[in-house]
């Protein structure tokens, strides 16, 4: 008898192959029947297969939270005060910042004879701050009030006449040591 290559089988057998996918349960049903063959007998297993639209349930819950945590973030305090006034920033940042510069200079000063006072005059400059934060909760509370406006303004004013009292009390103190060390013979 002659061989067949590959090709003429399949040609020969066109049309004739199964290529149907066996139905649902087939692999238990063919499990049961060599299980039976056997001897041993067994009772098909029902999968419960909860876990599939459990995990998903959960992933859409999980992501819809967060979705409605990031929308419902409240916007910061200074995001509320520009809305209300617009040009408080613009004088928060002129004020802060001419502050900040004299803070600098103020930490710069320090020395042992005017450690106390820099400590004290910080410490002092934090309360300012910490009034001016319950100013800008009061001012988004109430709404656009000039006396609250006004009062945040006074607040920076305080902080840069306090910061430029005490730099001119350093400078007397050391103004104090040079003479006393001049006159300071041995």
């Amino acid at each position: 008898m002659k061989k067949d290559t590959i090709e003429e089988l399949f040609n020969r057998l066109d049309g004739q192959l199964d290529i149907a996918e066996p139905t649902a349960g087939h692999e238990l049903r063919f499990l049961n029947k060599l299980n039976t063959s056997k001897g041993v007998a067994t009772l098909p297993k029902k999968e419960r297969n909860f876990w599939k639209p459990l995990s998903i349930a959960a992933s859409i819950a999980l992501v819809c939270v967060l979705g409605f945590q990031y929308l419902n973030t409240p916007s910061s305090i200074e995001e509320q005060v520009v809305k209300i006034a617009p040009e408080a920033q613009q004088t928060a940042f002129y004020f802060t910042s001419l502050i900040d510069e004299q803070v600098v200079e103020l930490q710069e000063a320090k020395s042992p004879e005017t450690a106390k006072l820099v400590d004290d005059t910080l410490l002092q400059l934090q309360k300012l701050e910490k009034d001016y934060k319950a100013l800008e909760q009061e001012l988004i509370n109430v709404g656009n009030s000039k006396f609250i406006l006004n009062a945040m303004i006074i607040n920076f004013e305080t902080r840069i006449a306090l910061v430029k009292e005490v730099l001119e009390n350093i400078e007397q103190i050391k103004n104090i040591n040079t003479v006393n060390d001049a006159n300071f013979t041995i």
